[in-house]
């Protein structure tokens, strides 16, 4: 499959989708857990992902319930939304390897020069 590179929050919100189904603010904490608090994602922004990745067929609804006299509406990853994240995982674990791969070069390098 010839996939685009996959935007972080993207890939964060499919991430905290692949252990099961959660509502809009378990996504919001859950991804800024995966992420060390370095994403934030706002309400407006989660929502408009998630109905594009609902049109991707990546994720889908997975119900609504009353808490506190809230509508929470619940999410998840769908078999293709798995598949590509699993994608953009193994490409950016490639990435990272090759910088590690480069990064051990130099410190050769540095090494045999001192």
């Amino acid at each position: 499959m010839t996939t685009t590179e996959m935007r972080e929050p993207t890939f964060l919100v499919l991430a905290a989708l692949a252990d099961g189904r959660k509502h809009g603010y378990a996504l919001i904490a859950e991804a800024a857990e995966l992420s060390d608090g370095r994403v934030q994602l706002k309400v407006g922004t989660l929502y408009a992902a998630l109905d594009r990745l609902g049109e991707q067929g990546l994720v889908e609804g997975a119900g609504d319930e009353v808490v506190a006299g809230r509508l929470r509406r619940y999410y998840k990853l769908t078999d293709v939304g798995a598949l590509r994240l699993e994608e953009e995982a193994a490409r950016l674990a490639a990435n990272a390897a090759s910088a590690r791969a480069k990064l051990r070069s130099r410190t050769a390098a540095k090494v045999a020069t001192a």
